[in-house]
């Protein structure tokens, strides 16, 4: 059994309280027994050097750690704090990475855009993508980004999706994708998109309460648990997620 530790969205700010939630979540999976851990944008609050530096402390694991950018982010202090954990050629944005782990191989797509909330592949970014969805691959392969290709059908998020999913939509149709994991919405997600699994993780600063829900006169909930996914892939079955929220 191969098991990643889906992480996301801590918005680390330098103060106490997302530095704790995130701690509740890391020190739950380092009592677990995982593979490798992804965080999945959203990493710095407000893309400083010194939030990098922060979560590079916290993200002290004995596996491999993968780490893309999310809106909240900055490509060029996000390259800089974060070099132990991305890998990914020239300087600026975007921040796009494969990496083989463990036999699995993790793409991970930069789908932010400098100075914006909402996501965006350019035509640039959709041939990378294509380029190597079409590479020979003997195992689970796994698109990661932060902004999920679907509505949240809340009224604030929504003005902050992944925009023109179509284009993404026909790249990925037909290709040979496990599945593909987000995060942005602060919500553990299960859906899918031009055929995969899309797996989002909960956010770890806060949860997104949907229209339906109690507590929304406010974007987000502050005073909910954080949260992570375990992915589970074993050869011959299918791929397996499960929620945990450390108290």
């Amino acid at each position: 059994m191969f098991v990643i530790a889906h992480l996301s969205d801590p918005h680390l700010d330098g103060s106490e309280e997302p530095r704790s939630r995130l701690r509740r979540v890391t020190s739950y999976v380092r009592s677990s027994s995982v593979d490798v851990v992804l965080v999945t944008g959203d990493l710095a609050d407000h893309g400083l050097e010194a939030e990098y530096a922060e979560l590079a402390g916290e993200l002290d694991f004995d596996v491999p750690v993968l780490a893309l950018p999310g809106n909240h982010d900055v490509s060029a202090p996000l390259r800089a704090g974060l070099a132990t954990f991305v890998s990914s050629a020239g300087e600026g944005h975007p921040v796009h990475q494969v990496r083989d782990i463990g036999g699995a191989r993790f793409v991970l797509v930069d789908s932010s855009v400098p100075s914006a909330d909402h996501g965006l592949l350019s035509a640039d970014s959709l041939a990378w993508l294509d380029g190597v969805l079409r590479e020979p691959f003997d195992g689970p392969l796994f698109v990661a980004m932060h902004h999920p290709p679907l509505e949240l059908h809340h009224p604030v998020m929504d003005q902050w999706k992944l925009m023109d999913s179509d284009a993404l939509a026909e790249v990925l149709t037909g290709k040979p994708v496990t599945a593909i994991l987000t995060g942005h919405v602060h919500n553990a997600i299960v859906t899918t998109f031009a055929g995969h699994p899309v797996l989002g993780a909960p956010g770890i600063r806060s949860t997104v309460p949907l229209p339906f829900e109690p507590h929304t006169d406010s974007v987000v909930d502050p005073t909910a648990h954080p949260g992570l996914a375990f992915h589970l892939h074993t050869p011959g079955e299918p791929l397996q997620t499960v929620y945990r929220f450390p108290r």
